[in-house]
């Protein structure tokens, strides 16, 4: 099958494309696995039971805008089976401050 432009005529209802930024999205002091951000950015509440070809795509969605506001979001150590958490920068605590991210880049650039 060759996709191909369609002409916005043959569509009943267009909405306007809107991404969240993560402290619209997130909670200041909350950590989230992928799937439940999956959930909010479909405003869904973190734990909606979805089948699994919907979250599955969602998760597939989610990804790319983790990596495009890498900048505004921080990761746990995931340990064991456990999945990696993210959460808002702005709401790191003592470890993980603004000082420590600049020693992190200044030893980075003495790589």
């Amino acid at each position: 099958m060759c996709a191909v432009p369609r002409p916005k005529s043959e569509f009943d209802t267009l909405f306007s494309y809107e991404v969240y930024e993560p402290a619209e999205l997130l909670g200041a002091d909350a950590m989230y696995r992928i799937d439940e951000i999956a959930r909010l950015m479909q405003d869904l509440p973190p734990g909606a039971e979805l089948d699994p070809e919907t979250e599955d795509r969602l998760i597939a969605w989610t990804i790319p805008w983790l990596f495009d506001h890498r900048d505004d979001l921080c990761i746990s150590d995931p340990t064991g089976d456990e999945p990696g958490y993210f959460g808002l920068r702005a709401g790191m605590g003592a470890k993980g401050t603004e000082a420590d991210r600049a020693d992190e880049t200044d030893e980075a650039d003495n790589v």
